[in-house]
Protein backbone atom coordinates (compact mmCIF):
# COMPACT_ATOMS: atom_id res chain seq x y z
CA UNK A 1 0.00 0.00 0.00
CA UNK A 2 0.99 3.49 -0.58
CA UNK A 3 2.07 5.71 2.04
CA UNK A 4 0.70 9.49 1.52
CA UNK A 5 3.40 11.23 2.93
CA UNK A 6 1.84 13.96 3.09
CA UNK A 7 -0.40 12.84 5.92
CA UNK A 8 2.35 11.26 7.07
CA UNK A 9 3.93 14.28 7.47
CA UNK A 10 0.74 16.29 8.66
CA UNK A 11 0.55 13.92 11.55
CA UNK A 12 4.19 14.55 12.43
CA UNK A 13 3.49 17.67 12.52
CA UNK A 14 0.81 17.38 15.47
CA UNK A 15 3.59 15.68 17.61
CA UNK A 16 4.96 17.10 20.61
CA UNK A 17 8.28 17.04 21.12
CA UNK A 18 7.94 14.58 23.75
CA UNK A 19 5.62 12.31 21.40
CA UNK A 20 8.46 12.26 18.45
CA UNK A 21 11.48 11.10 21.01
CA UNK A 22 8.84 8.38 21.63
CA UNK A 23 8.38 7.60 17.81
CA UNK A 24 12.09 7.98 17.31
CA UNK A 25 12.90 4.88 20.07
CA UNK A 26 9.94 3.01 18.82
CA UNK A 27 11.54 2.87 14.65
CA UNK A 28 14.79 2.24 15.71
CA UNK A 29 13.63 -1.16 18.26
CA UNK A 30 11.84 -2.23 15.41
CA UNK A 31 14.80 -1.51 12.72
CA UNK A 32 17.01 -3.59 15.57
CA UNK A 33 14.69 -6.19 15.83
CA UNK A 34 13.78 -7.01 12.25
CA UNK A 35 17.03 -5.85 10.70
CA UNK A 36 17.11 -6.60 6.97
CA UNK A 37 13.94 -8.52 6.93
CA UNK A 38 12.46 -4.78 6.96
CA UNK A 39 14.00 -3.69 3.59
CA UNK A 40 11.56 -2.52 1.07
CA UNK A 41 8.99 -1.87 4.00
CA UNK A 42 8.21 1.57 5.24
CA UNK A 43 7.43 2.30 8.81
CA UNK A 44 4.27 4.56 8.86
CA UNK A 45 3.07 7.28 11.53
CA UNK A 46 -0.51 7.30 12.33
CA UNK A 47 -2.03 9.78 15.07
CA UNK A 48 -5.55 9.91 16.42
CA UNK A 49 -7.92 12.77 16.31
CA UNK A 50 -7.66 12.71 20.07
CA UNK A 51 -3.53 13.17 19.55
CA UNK A 52 -4.10 16.11 17.28
CA UNK A 53 -6.33 17.86 19.52
CA UNK A 54 -4.40 17.74 22.06
CA UNK A 55 -1.70 18.94 20.32
CA UNK A 56 -3.65 21.75 19.45
CA UNK A 57 -4.55 22.46 23.47
CA UNK A 58 -0.98 22.67 24.20
CA UNK A 59 0.09 24.27 21.17
CA UNK A 60 -2.25 27.25 22.36
CA UNK A 61 -1.33 27.38 25.75
CA UNK A 62 2.26 27.49 25.01
CA UNK A 63 1.67 30.75 22.77
CA UNK A 64 -0.33 32.17 25.50
CA UNK A 65 2.83 31.80 27.57
CA UNK A 66 4.92 33.14 25.21
CA UNK A 67 3.06 36.20 24.70
CA UNK A 68 2.79 37.02 28.50
CA UNK A 69 6.27 36.39 28.93
CA UNK A 70 6.44 32.88 30.19
CA UNK A 71 5.18 31.71 33.61
CA UNK A 72 6.73 31.10 37.18
CA UNK A 73 4.92 29.05 39.25
CA UNK A 74 3.28 30.54 42.20
CA UNK A 75 2.77 28.06 45.24
CA UNK A 76 0.18 29.00 47.84
CA UNK A 77 -2.08 27.26 51.25
CA UNK A 78 -5.29 26.83 49.85
CA UNK A 79 -6.27 27.29 53.69
CA UNK A 80 -5.00 30.62 54.94
CA UNK A 81 -4.85 34.00 53.39
CA UNK A 82 -1.74 35.57 52.22
CA UNK A 83 -1.78 37.51 55.70
CA UNK A 84 -1.77 34.57 57.57
CA UNK A 85 1.24 32.57 55.79
CA UNK A 86 3.40 35.95 55.90
CA UNK A 87 2.08 37.94 58.99
CA UNK A 88 4.89 40.25 58.90
CA UNK A 89 4.49 41.33 54.88
CA UNK A 90 2.38 44.79 54.71
CA UNK A 91 0.08 44.58 51.82
CA UNK A 92 2.65 46.60 50.08
CA UNK A 93 4.79 43.83 50.63
CA UNK A 94 3.07 41.00 49.37
CA UNK A 95 2.89 42.99 45.48
CA UNK A 96 6.53 43.34 45.80
CA UNK A 97 7.10 39.75 46.64
CA UNK A 98 4.35 38.65 43.54
CA UNK A 99 7.04 41.18 41.57
CA UNK A 100 10.31 39.65 42.94
CA UNK A 101 8.69 35.88 42.22
CA UNK A 102 9.12 37.19 38.83
CA UNK A 103 12.45 36.78 38.74
CA UNK A 104 13.16 33.24 39.90
CA UNK A 105 14.99 31.25 37.59
CA UNK A 106 15.17 27.35 37.08
CA UNK A 107 17.91 26.62 39.82
CA UNK A 108 15.74 29.16 42.42
CA UNK A 109 18.14 31.71 42.21
CA UNK A 110 16.82 35.20 41.51
CA UNK A 111 18.56 36.87 37.99
CA UNK A 112 17.40 38.97 35.20
CA UNK A 113 16.41 37.33 32.07
CA UNK A 114 20.15 37.86 30.52
CA UNK A 115 21.49 35.07 32.85
CA UNK A 116 23.06 37.87 35.51
CA UNK A 117 22.37 37.36 39.03
CA UNK A 118 20.23 39.91 41.58
CA UNK A 119 22.04 40.14 44.52
CA UNK A 120 20.33 42.67 47.86
CA UNK A 121 21.83 45.61 46.13
CA UNK A 122 20.64 45.62 42.65
CA UNK A 123 17.07 43.58 44.11
CA UNK A 124 16.43 46.93 45.90
CA UNK A 125 17.01 48.61 42.65
CA UNK A 126 15.22 46.46 40.47
CA UNK A 127 12.13 47.20 43.26
CA UNK A 128 12.24 50.96 43.63
CA UNK A 129 12.96 51.60 46.99
CA UNK A 130 14.53 53.66 49.45
CA UNK A 131 17.90 51.90 51.36
CA UNK A 132 16.20 51.91 54.81
CA UNK A 133 12.91 50.74 53.52
CA UNK A 134 14.80 47.76 51.59
CA UNK A 135 16.38 46.99 54.26
CA UNK A 136 13.10 46.41 56.16
CA UNK A 137 11.67 44.58 53.86
CA UNK A 138 14.71 42.60 52.81
CA UNK A 139 14.59 41.58 56.68
CA UNK A 140 11.16 40.28 56.35
CA UNK A 141 12.06 38.16 53.53
CA UNK A 142 14.89 36.35 55.42
CA UNK A 143 12.69 36.14 58.51
CA UNK A 144 9.72 34.68 56.23
CA UNK A 145 11.89 32.27 54.77
CA UNK A 146 10.74 33.64 51.63
CA UNK A 147 14.61 33.94 49.93
CA UNK A 148 17.99 32.62 51.55
CA UNK A 149 21.39 34.44 50.99
CA UNK A 150 23.66 32.02 52.87
CA UNK A 151 26.12 31.31 49.81
CA UNK A 152 29.69 32.98 48.55
CA UNK A 153 28.55 34.74 45.90
CA UNK A 154 25.58 36.46 47.90
CA UNK A 155 23.42 35.16 45.15
CA UNK A 156 19.56 35.46 46.48
CA UNK A 157 17.89 31.96 46.19
CA UNK A 158 13.50 32.18 46.56
CA UNK A 159 11.87 29.62 48.23
CA UNK A 160 10.30 26.69 45.65
CA UNK A 161 7.71 26.33 47.94
CA UNK A 162 6.25 29.83 47.54
CA UNK A 163 7.77 30.42 43.45
CA UNK A 164 9.01 27.54 41.35
CA UNK A 165 10.38 27.84 37.78
CA UNK A 166 10.29 24.20 36.15
CA UNK A 167 8.58 21.44 36.60
CA UNK A 168 7.27 21.17 39.96
CA UNK A 169 8.32 17.48 39.97
CA UNK A 170 11.63 18.01 40.35
CA UNK A 171 11.43 20.90 42.86
CA UNK A 172 13.52 18.32 45.31
CA UNK A 173 11.05 19.72 48.27
CA UNK A 174 7.40 18.54 49.79
CA UNK A 175 4.88 21.02 47.58
CA UNK A 176 2.41 18.78 47.98
CA UNK A 177 0.19 20.56 50.57
CA UNK A 178 0.18 23.79 48.02
CA UNK A 179 -2.08 25.20 45.81
CA UNK A 180 -0.05 26.64 42.68
CA UNK A 181 -0.51 28.51 39.41
CA UNK A 182 0.89 29.93 36.28
CA UNK A 183 1.80 33.72 37.15
CA UNK A 184 2.60 35.38 33.93
CA UNK A 185 6.39 37.28 34.13
CA UNK A 186 5.77 39.93 31.46
CA UNK A 187 2.49 41.11 32.64
CA UNK A 188 3.23 41.16 36.67
CA UNK A 189 6.12 43.20 35.78
CA UNK A 190 4.03 46.05 33.39
CA UNK A 191 1.61 46.19 36.31
CA UNK A 192 4.41 46.80 38.66
CA UNK A 193 5.76 49.08 36.49
CA UNK A 194 2.67 51.04 36.54
CA UNK A 195 0.95 50.70 39.56
CA UNK A 196 4.38 49.68 41.83
CA UNK A 197 4.17 53.28 43.11
CA UNK A 198 1.53 54.87 45.16
CA UNK A 199 -1.01 52.63 44.38
CA UNK A 200 0.85 49.70 45.23
CA UNK A 201 -1.98 48.19 48.02
CA UNK A 202 -3.86 47.43 44.67
CA UNK A 203 -1.87 45.49 43.06
CA UNK A 204 -1.19 43.37 46.48
CA UNK A 205 -4.41 42.65 46.00
CA UNK A 206 -3.63 40.30 42.71
CA UNK A 207 -1.47 38.20 45.10
CA UNK A 208 -3.35 38.38 48.23
CA UNK A 209 -6.24 36.87 45.97
CA UNK A 210 -4.75 34.05 44.59
CA UNK A 211 -5.99 31.17 47.47
CA UNK A 212 -9.70 32.06 46.58
CA UNK A 213 -9.37 31.51 42.47
CA UNK A 214 -10.92 28.53 40.75
CA UNK A 215 -7.84 28.39 38.38
CA UNK A 216 -9.98 26.53 35.97
CA UNK A 217 -12.58 29.15 35.27
CA UNK A 218 -10.51 32.26 36.86
CA UNK A 219 -13.46 32.71 38.93
CA UNK A 220 -13.05 34.17 42.79
CA UNK A 221 -15.12 31.54 44.54
CA UNK A 222 -15.54 29.35 48.16
CA UNK A 223 -14.75 26.44 46.07
CA UNK A 224 -11.36 26.64 43.99
CA UNK A 225 -10.60 23.59 43.36
CA UNK A 226 -13.42 22.33 42.23
CA UNK A 227 -13.33 21.02 38.66
CA UNK A 228 -17.03 21.18 37.74
CA UNK A 229 -18.67 24.32 36.41
CA UNK A 230 -21.79 23.98 37.56
CA UNK A 231 -20.58 23.48 41.06
CA UNK A 232 -18.29 26.54 41.30
CA UNK A 233 -19.76 28.83 44.24
CA UNK A 234 -18.74 32.16 43.40
CA UNK A 235 -17.70 34.68 45.80
CA UNK A 236 -18.80 38.05 45.96
CA UNK A 237 -17.66 41.13 47.21
CA UNK A 238 -18.59 41.51 50.80
CA UNK A 239 -16.97 37.63 51.43
CA UNK A 240 -14.07 39.00 49.71
CA UNK A 241 -13.76 41.94 51.66
CA UNK A 242 -14.15 40.31 54.51
CA UNK A 243 -11.39 37.93 53.88
CA UNK A 244 -8.83 40.43 52.75
CA UNK A 245 -9.55 42.64 55.65
CA UNK A 246 -11.47 45.46 53.89
CA UNK A 247 -13.50 47.08 56.21
CA UNK A 248 -15.31 49.04 53.52
CA UNK A 249 -16.74 46.38 50.43
CA UNK A 250 -16.92 49.66 48.03
CA UNK A 251 -12.56 50.53 48.48
CA UNK A 252 -12.30 46.63 47.46
CA UNK A 253 -14.41 46.83 44.73
CA UNK A 254 -12.67 50.23 43.23
CA UNK A 255 -9.50 48.91 43.86
CA UNK A 256 -10.39 45.78 42.12
CA UNK A 257 -11.86 47.83 39.33
CA UNK A 258 -9.07 50.39 39.04
CA UNK A 259 -6.24 47.76 37.56
CA UNK A 260 -6.06 47.68 34.13
CA UNK A 261 -3.41 45.67 31.73
CA UNK A 262 -3.65 47.62 28.44
CA UNK A 263 -6.90 49.02 28.51
CA UNK A 264 -8.69 45.95 30.10
CA UNK A 265 -9.51 45.21 33.20
CA UNK A 266 -7.07 42.79 35.45
CA UNK A 267 -10.36 41.86 37.66
CA UNK A 268 -13.92 41.72 35.46
CA UNK A 269 -16.93 42.14 37.60
CA UNK A 270 -20.28 40.89 36.24
CA UNK A 271 -23.62 40.24 37.56
CA UNK A 272 -24.12 37.42 39.47
CA UNK A 273 -27.38 35.06 37.01
CA UNK A 274 -28.86 34.09 40.53
CA UNK A 275 -28.61 37.88 42.32
CA UNK A 276 -28.34 40.45 39.93
CA UNK A 277 -27.45 42.43 42.95
CA UNK A 278 -23.86 40.84 43.27
CA UNK A 279 -20.86 40.50 41.09
CA UNK A 280 -18.75 37.45 40.12
CA UNK A 281 -14.95 38.55 39.90
CA UNK A 282 -13.29 37.04 37.10
CA UNK A 283 -9.39 37.35 36.96
CA UNK A 284 -7.59 38.21 33.36
CA UNK A 285 -6.14 35.06 32.15
CA UNK A 286 -2.76 37.04 30.77
CA UNK A 287 -2.10 37.29 34.58
CA UNK A 288 -2.88 34.24 36.58
CA UNK A 289 -3.82 30.78 34.51
CA UNK A 290 -3.67 27.44 35.22
CA UNK A 291 -7.14 25.55 33.10
CA UNK A 292 -7.90 23.88 29.83
CA UNK A 293 -7.19 25.59 26.49
CA UNK A 294 -11.13 25.30 25.87
CA UNK A 295 -11.45 27.12 29.29
CA UNK A 296 -8.84 29.78 28.43
CA UNK A 297 -10.82 30.36 24.93
CA UNK A 298 -13.85 31.11 26.94
CA UNK A 299 -12.55 33.23 29.63
CA UNK A 300 -10.40 35.42 26.94
CA UNK A 301 -13.77 36.08 25.18
CA UNK A 302 -14.73 38.01 28.50
CA UNK A 303 -11.93 40.20 28.56
CA UNK A 304 -12.03 40.93 24.51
Amino acid sequence: MAVDRKREHQHWSNLTPTAKRGVLAKREEIEAELGDRIAGFDIVLKTTESQARGKKALDELSSHSEANGGFVFALFNGCMTMSERFPSLSQSDLARLMFMGTYTNYDGRLQHDNGRPINRKSLGTLLDMSRARFSEFYQKLLAEEVISDNNEYEDIYVNPSIFYRGSLADAGHKIDEFRHTRLFRSTVRELYEKYGGRTIKQLAILYAVLPFVNFSFNIVCFNPEENNEDRVVPMDLDNLAALLSYKDTQKLRAALGSLKLDGKPVFLLIPDVNDKRKRRIIVNPRVVFAGSADSLRAIKVLFN
